[in-house]
C-alpha cells in the first residue's frame, strides 16, 4: 500500500486562491522564477518592500520573473483589510501588477499548505516559523525553493540571485 505522506516535489503542485476566491493552479508558473512574499499593508516594511518588489517586477517580468504576494494578518494585525481593500492599496499606491492572492496564515495550525511546503523546503535561521511580514522565498523555474530571505532583506539586494535563476537554462 502506498504511503500517505506524499510530499510535494515542487511549488507547481499547489493550488491557491486568488483575491477573488478563485482557484489558481501554480503549475501555470512552470518555467518562471518566483519570489513568494507574505505581505501586510500596515507593516513598517511595506513602503520599501512594495516599492522594490514593483521595481524588480517591472525590470524582470518580461524575462520570466513572477512575484506572488500572499497577504497575512498574523504579525501585529497589520493586514486587517479585505482582499478588495488589500488589492486597492497595493495596486493603487504601489502600482503592483503582480498577483496578490487570498489572505493566508503562514504559521500555526491553519498554515496554508503552500507555506508548509516553503518552510519545510527552507527553514529559517531560527527554525521554520515565519518571523514577520515580507519574508521572501525564491523559487527556481522547476518550482524548487532555492533560498529564503528575512523580512528586513531588501528585495533589490536579491536581484543578483533572481537574475542568476532567470539566466539559468
Amino acid at each position: 500500500m502506498a504511503s500517505q505522506s506524499n510530499q510535494p516535489n515542487s511549488i507547481h503542485e499547489f493550488t491557491v486562491k486568488d483575491a477573488k476566491g478563485d482557484d489558481i493552479n501554480l503549475n501555470t508558473y512552470k518555467g518562471k522564477v518566483l519570489l513568494i512574499v507574505n505581505v501586510a499593508s500596515q507593516c513598517g516594511l511595506a513602503n520599501s518592500n512594495y516599492t522594490e518588489l514593483t521595481q524588480l517586477y517591472q525590470k524582470y517580468k518580461d524575462q520570466g520573473l513572477e512575484i506572488l504576494a500572499f497577504p497575512c494578518n498574523q504579525f501585529g494585525s497589520q493586514e486587517p483589510g479585505t482582499n478588495e481593500e488589500i488589492q486597492e492599496f497595493v495596486c493603487t499606491r504601489f502600482k503592483a501588477e503582480y498577483p496578490v492572492f487570498d489572505k493566508v496564515e503562514v504559521n500555526g495550525s491553519n498554515t496554508a499548505p503552500i507555506y508548509k511546503y516553503l518552510k519545510s523546503a527552507k527553514g529559517g535561521m531560527f527554525g521554520d516559523g515565519i518571523k514577520w511580514n515580507f519574508s521572501k522565498f525564491l523559487v527556481d523555474k522547476d518550482g524548487h525553493v532555492v533560498d529564503r530571505y528575512a523580512p528586513t532583506t531588501s528585495p533589490l539586494s536579491i536581484e543578483k540571485d533572481i537574475k542568476k535563476l532567470i539566466e539559468k537554462a
